[in-house]
């Protein structure tokens, strides 16, 4: 079992240390934070264990379009301004700090490593082997599969449509097959001859059971350990997740300007046809309206992350939620 990096807030160190108390693996997640925020989770979780990975968003931006982006700052106004928050239309371009994280990783020689969103270099996936870390790399196909094998990986995290949150597709601009998580797996094991752990909307045991028996090491997972005390997800998500009037979910662009599942809500419906294909730009424009609706208690304007199995979603302790998941299976 392995609890899924979620960034924005929702993978605390105190989620990781309750997943390797039950003998799962958890990831802290380096995105959307500093250098030295990143470094002091890591710290704070060595304290504790050393069964822990630590996963990146490497470089691979969708950059703006100006005329696209004013246009969808300019739909966005009257949201804004029910806020109270400035847009700005200046497209922010932003590696997340990329090789500073690398170099911190190196230094502090993380048990393991993984990668979202694009590729590393070879040199760094090596930088990262000879300091004895693990590298895993997201996919979501065959392809890129094949591309991560050859810089050097040691394992393959094998995504689904199904999952909540962004996809972890290298080709943002395409649409992702909507292939059964089983049958991906399965074909991604088979080609690419490497490890793999498998993720994406999995909330259940049977399902935890079908990803192993399809060929994955682990299953992956992450909404279902949103609602638990130990993650750092906003009540308002929280509640939302919870909230059986809340029946559908969706992929959208709307908020960051790359696809990814939320829970439907009056941006998405609104929104998300407008959105251009637009990263981080659109992340960034959006991110203080996101975080004054937070503050408001105000789900409609919130990206409410979820994957198919959010209904499996409890308030239990992450302990309790992942030994039920496991079923007694070996750590």
């Amino acid at each position: 079992m392995i609890a899924a990096p979620m960034a924005g807030g929702p993978s605390t160190p105190a989620l990781v240390i309750a997943a390797a108390r039950t003998g799962a693996f958890g990831f802290l997640a380096a995105g959307y934070k500093t250098v030295e925020q990143v470094a002091d989770q890591i710290d704070e979780v060595r304290e504790s264990t050393q069964r822990f990975g630590v996963n990146v968003f490497a470089p691979n931006p969708v950059p703006a379009q100006q005329a696209s982006f004013e246009a969808y700052a300019e739909s966005l106004r009257p949201e804004a301004a029910r806020f109270d928050v400035e847009l700005s239309t200046a497209p922010r371009e932003d590696d997340d700090s990329w090789s500073q994280k690398i170099d911190l990783l190196v230094e502090k020689a993380v048990p393991v490593v993984s990668f979202t969103f694009g590729l590393p270099a070879a040199d760094d996936v090596q930088r990262l082997h000879d300091v004895g870390t693990v590298v895993l790399q997201t996919v979501t196909n065959v392809e890129e599969a094949r591309q991560a094998v050859a810089l050097g990986v040691d394992a393959l995290a094998v995504q689904a449509t199904t999952a909540g949150g962004h996809s972890g597709t290298l080709t943002p601009d395409q649409p992702v097959p909507d292939v059964p998580l089983t049958d991906l797996v399965a074909e991604i094991r088979q080609k690419a001859g490497l490890p793999v752990v498998a993720a994406g909307g999995i909330s259940t045991p049977e399902q935890v059971r079908e990803v192993l028996a399809a060929g994955a090491d682990a299953a992956v997972v992450g909404t279902v350990l949103l609602r638990t005390p130990e993650s750092g997800a906003s009540q308002v998500h929280k509640d939302a997740l919870g909230d059986p009037s809340r029946n559908e979910t969706v992929v959208t662009t709307a908020f960051s300007g790359r696809p990814a599942r939320a829970l439907r809500n009056s941006f998405t419906d609104r929104f998300t046809d407008l959105a251009p294909l637009a990263y981080p730009a659109v992340h960034f424009l959006t991110s203080p309206l996101r975080k004054a609706a937070t503050a408001a208690s105000d789900p409609e304007h919130v990206n409410l992350w979820a994957g198919l199995g959010y209904r499996n979603a409890t308030t239990d302790s992450a302990e309790t939620v992942l030994r039920r998941l496991g079923g007694g299976l070996p750590a």
